[in-house]
């Protein structure tokens, strides 16, 4: 007759207490197979039992499992370690080990089932994703997202005395071309337009308005100058309004005659790309903002 530990199941060949391995105290009979002692008890050769039902291929016969479950709340456990865990029952039963119910326990939910309850979430993330992407609400709105929004400035900005300024600014940026030549042709870049257009009315609103807007840095507006720092060149243009010129080709040219006679070879040669805003102030002066690099 075997022995072994009701802790952690060594085997020992005596009731000879303590375990070899965890020191436990205490031994139980081994259950030994009605198979196995009829392959190695008394007159046996050791043959395999012809008449026992063939293992499958592939697997391996354990024999039953046992665990010790508590009588009170059928809380199981792996050894014979009483009061119950559960509930304190001082009896623990010894049990074979089934699955029954396993299959249940492992089913998982589809994903349908474990995302149902976020649905409105993503719904709303959709929304907002679609609005930034059509460009209805502009990245800009987020903190440190997109290029700064131009604060808001007494005055026009797109239009005065009949004038379109957005008009006058290309128009600008043509005569500045024909006072170049061509190896110094400087391209129109819309996030130096963007710098100008914020500096301009941070200026004007200054002047005008009842805020200090925020001085914030070129490098937060998309432009083409890479490392490079803009150049700036702010003008205005006073005693006069927009309604005095006839149209947008003489109000640009009346700017064109005042940079260059600010800053002459500046606004010919050295620079690539450029920028340009036109504001007209509250009293009628005409704020100008000329970008570089």
């Amino acid at each position: 007759m075997n022995w072994r530990c009701t802790r952690c199941g060594k085997p020992h060949a005596e009731n000879d207490p303590p375990c070899d391995d965890c020191g436990h105290n205490s031994f139980e009979k081994a259950v030994v197979r009605v198979d196995e002692e009829r392959e190695s008890g008394p007159g046996s050769d050791g043959a395999p039992d012809v008449d026992r039902e063939p293992i499958p291929s592939g697997t391996v016969e354990t024999g039953e499992e046992y665990v010790w479950a508590c009588p009170n709340c059928g809380r199981e456990h792996v050894r014979n370690t009483p009061p119950c865990s559960r509930c304190g029952n001082p009896d623990l039963e010894r049990v074979e080990q089934t699955y029954e119910g396993l299959e249940r326990d492992l089913d998982t939910p589809s994903w349908f089932e474990v995302a149902k309850p976020y649905l409105p979430i993503f719904a709303v993330l959709g929304v907002v994703v679609a609005l930034f992407a059509t460009g209805i609400v502009p990245l800009s709105v987020l903190p440190g997202i997109g290029q700064p929004s131009p604060p808001d400035a007494p005055g026009d900005g797109a239009e005065s005395g009949g004038l379109d300024l957005e008009a006058t600014e290309e128009e600008i940026h043509d005569r500045l071309e024909n006072e170049r030549d061509a190896a110094e042709s400087r391209t129109y870049d819309s996030g130096l337009a963007a710098y100008a257009e914020y500096q301009n009315r941070r200026l004007v609103e200054r002047e005008f308005g009842d805020s200090d807007p925020e001085n914030v840095d070129a490098d937060r507006f998309d432009h083409a100058c890479g490392d490079a720092i803009p150049r700036e060149a702010p003008v205005v243009i006073t005693g006069v309004s927009a309604a005095d010129y006839t149209d947008e080709s003489a109000l640009a040219e009346a700017i064109v005659a005042e940079y260059l006679s600010r800053y002459g070879d500046d606004m010919r040669t050295g620079f690539d790309a450029e920028g340009i805003d036109v504001h007209v102030a509250p009293n009628g002066d005409i704020y100008t903002f000329y970008a570089t690099c």
